[in-house]
């Protein structure tokens, strides 16, 4: 049953470190129970990751993963919250 209080979310990863993942991933498994769905596209050109996450948590959680995941060096992530 989803939480009224929860919004739905997308969070953006880039990431230029390749030796984060294995953190990135670690927190994503961590937050799992909120998590929706994530898609990752390689961009070899750039030498770099695109990730989408989408999650369904309340707006505390979804800042601390993407506050968590920024703080990563080699990875920026940003948030876009659902209207309700």
């Amino acid at each position: 049953m989803t939480d009224i209080n929860n919004r739905v979310a997308l969070i953006g990863i880039i990431v230029e470190d390749r030796e984060a993942a294995a953190r990135i991933n670690g927190l994503l498994h961590e937050y799992g129970e909120y998590v929706i769905g994530r898609m990752g596209i390689p961009y070899r050109d750039r030498q770099m990751n695109i990730i989408s996450v989408v999650l369904d948590a309340p707006q505390s959680v979804v800042s601390a993963l993407s506050g968590k995941l920024g703080m990563i060096p080699g990875v920026s992530s940003k948030c876009v919250y659902s209207s309700r």
